[in-house]
C-alpha cells in the first residue's frame, strides 16, 4: 500500500507541475519583428513575445551550432564541457553528465524530441540517453525516419543556396516536423502525459530553402545590404577567421572573393524568407497547445543558437565572436509570469537550464554555470549580471587560440589567448552602447587603457563568469 501511495504523490505532483514545449532555431539572429526588425515578417514569434518575456540582450556561449547547444543542454560553458567543435562527444568527456532533457525524464516526464536539438551531424547526434525512448508500437512512432529533403526542384547532386518551391509547408523538413510536433503534444494531452517537447527547426539554417508563399512576403529590392559590409578598422586578426564558413560548399559560390551583388539579394531575401516559414510553424505549435487547453500549464521557450551573418563585415557565417555572431533571440512564456514584458539584462543561453528547472519547482542541479532567469522573469528590470560571456577557438599554424569576449553595458571586449603559453595575443574592444554593428576597434585608443585593463580583470581569462555568478547566486 505504500508504494502506490509513494507512486500517486509523485505522479500527481508530476502532473501539477508545468509542460516544457522547448523550441531550437537554427542560425536565428535577432531579424525578428519584435527585436526591432523592419523587413522581418514574424508575427507568430511577436505574438509568442507579447504573452511572456523577452530578452532584449541574449548571448550563447559559442557560435557555433555544436558547442553552443551542448553549453545549453548541458548547463555548462566550453570550457567546462570541452566542447569546442562540431565532432566532439560530450559524453566521451564526461559520461555522467544529466543534459537539461534527461533530467525531466529522470523527474518522470515525457522527454521527446523532434528536429535538431543537439548538432545532427557530428559526435553528439540524437544523445539517446535524454529521450524517452519511442517504440514501434507507440502512437508516436512516426513509422521511419524523416527524409524529408531540403530540395524539391534540384536535381541529385546538386546544392544552391536557395530554393522556392510552390509547395505546403509540409514538403520540407521543418513543417514536417511540426505535423508530428502536433501530433505528440495531442497525445500527451490524451494520455495526461506531463512533457519536455524539444522542437528544432532548422532553417534559417542554408540553403535557404522555404515555400514560395514566404518568398512572396517581402519585395527583394526593398531588402538593403548590410549597414556594415567591410571588417570593422581595426580588428584582430583572428575575428573573422572564417569569412564564408560553410557556404562555400554551395553552387554558384566562388572559392573565394565577394558573391555578386544579385546573389547577395537573393540570399538576403532567402534568408527573412526561411524566418517566416519557422514563423508559421511555432503559430501552428501555439494554436495546437490553445486548441488542447494547454497553454496555462506549459512554459514555452524560444532561442536560437547564434547569429549569423549577411555579408555584414563581407562575410556569410557565424563562428566569431563578434555581437551579430553571439547575440541570439530569447522568449520565455511561463504559467503565473506577467505577460508582454521585455527585459534589457545581459542573459546567456547557459542560463536556460537553471530557469526551467526551477520555473519546475524543481532544485537547480550543481553542474550548471549560469544563473536561473526567474527573478527577472518576475521583475524583468532588476539588477542583474554585469557581463555575459562568449568564446571561439583559432588556430594559427600550430598555435591554438582561444578567444574570450566578455559583452558588458556598453561594450565588447575580446581577448585572443595563445592556449599553452596563457599569453595575450592580440585584444578587442567595441562600442555597442548605439548599434550592434561593430565598426572600430578601440582597444588601443589611449583614451581606453582604463577600460581595457577593468574589462581585462573582469573577463579573467574565460573565468570571470564565476565571480559574477557568485555575486548575483540563483535567487
Amino acid at each position: 500500500m505504500a508504494y502506490f501511495i509513494i507512486l500517486f504523490v509523485s505522479l500527481y505532483g508530476v502532473r501539477n507541475r508545468p509542460n516544457v514545449l522547448f523550441i531550437a532555431v537554427d542560425d536565428l539572429r535577432t531579424e525578428l519583428g519584435c527585436y526591432g526588425s523592419p523587413l522581418a515578417k514574424t508575427p507568430h514569434i511577436d505574438q509568442m513575445a507579447s504573452m511572456g518575456t523577452l530578452f532584449e540582450r541574449a548571448y550563447c556561449q559559442q557560435a557555433v551550432c555544436g558547442p553552443s547547444r551542448v553549453s545549453l543542454l548541458c548547463g555548462q560553458r566550453p570550457d567546462t564541457t570541452k566542447v569546442w567543435s562540431l565532432f566532439t562527444r560530450f559524453r566521451d568527456i564526461q559520461p555522467e553528465i544529466i543534459t537539461l532533457p534527461q533530467f525531466f525524464k529522470n523527474h518522470r516526464y515525457h522527454s521527446y524530441r523532434l528536429g535538431k536539438i543537439f548538432h545532427r551531424g557530428h559526435g553528439n547526434k540524437a544523445d539517446h540517453i535524454s529521450w524517452n525512448p519511442v517504440k514501434y508500437s507507440s502512437p508516436l512512432f512516426i513509422g521511419k525516419k524523416l527524409t524529408i529533403k531540403n530540395y524539391i526542384n534540384h536535381s541529385a547532386g546538386q546544392k544552391p543556396t536557395t530554393e522556392k518551391a510552390n509547395v505546403p509547408d509540409n514538403y520540407y523538413r521543418d513543417g514536417a516536423i511540426t505535423d508530428h510536433a502536433i501530433k505528440a503534444i495531442e497525445h500527451f494531452k490524451e494520455n495526461q502525459t506531463s512533457f519536455f517537447l524539444a522542437v528544432g527547426y532548422s532553417k534559417p539554417h542554408l540553403p535557404f530553402c522555404a515555400p514560395k508563399k514566404y518568398w512572396d512576403l517581402y519585395n527583394r529590392e526593398g531588402i538593403p545590404n548590410s549597414p556594415t559590409p567591410s571588417v570593422p578598422e581595426g580588428a584582430s586578426k583572428y575575428s573573422l577567421y572564417n569569412d564564408f564558413g560553410e557556404m562555400r560548399k554551395y553552387d554558384g559560390v566562388p572559392a573565394s572573393g565577394p558573391v555578386s551583388i544579385e546573389h547577395r539579394k537573393e540570399l538576403r531575401h532567402g534568408y527573412l524568407a526561411c524566418v517566416s516559414y519557422i514563423d508559421a510553424q511555432v503559430g501552428r505549435l501555439m494554436d495546437t497547445l490553445e486548441k488542447n487547453n494547454l497553454m496555462k500549464n506549459t512554459i514555452i521557450i524560444l532561442w536560437g543558437d547564434h547569429g549569423w551573418k549577411l555579408n555584414d563585415y563581407a562575410s556569410w557565417c557565424k563562428h566569431s565572436n563578434m555581437e551579430l555572431d553571439v547575440w541570439v533571440p530569447l522568449i520565455v512564456v511561463a504559467p503565473n509570469c506577467k505577460p508582454g514584458q521585455r527585459s534589457s539584462a545581459l542573459v546567456e543561453l547557459v542560463d536556460i537550464y537553471p530557469t526551467l528547472t526551477e520555473l519546475c519547482d524543481f532544485d537547480i542541479p550543481n553542474q550548471c554555470e549560469g544563473n536561473s532567469m526567474v527573478p527577472l522573469l518576475k521583475d524583468p528590470n532588476r539588477t542583474w549580471k554585469k557581463a555575459a560571456f562568449s568564446q571561439y577557438p583559432r588556430k594559427e599554424g600550430e598555435v591554438k587560440v582561444m578567444g574570450y569576449s566578455i559583452r558588458t553595458e556598453k561594450w565588447r571586449y575580446t581577448e585572443w589567448v595563445d592556449q599553452q603559453s596563457k599569453s595575450v595575443l592580440d585584444r578587442e574592444l567595441y562600442d555597442h552602447s548605439v548599434s550592434p554593428f561593430a565598426k572600430k576597434n578601440v582597444s588601443e585608443d589611449s583614451e581606453n587603457i582604463e577600460i581595457v585593463r577593468k574589462l581585462s580583470l573582469m573577463l579573467n581569462k574565460g573565468k570571470g563568469w564565476e565571480r559574477i555568478k557568485n555575486e548575483l547566486g540563483n535567487n
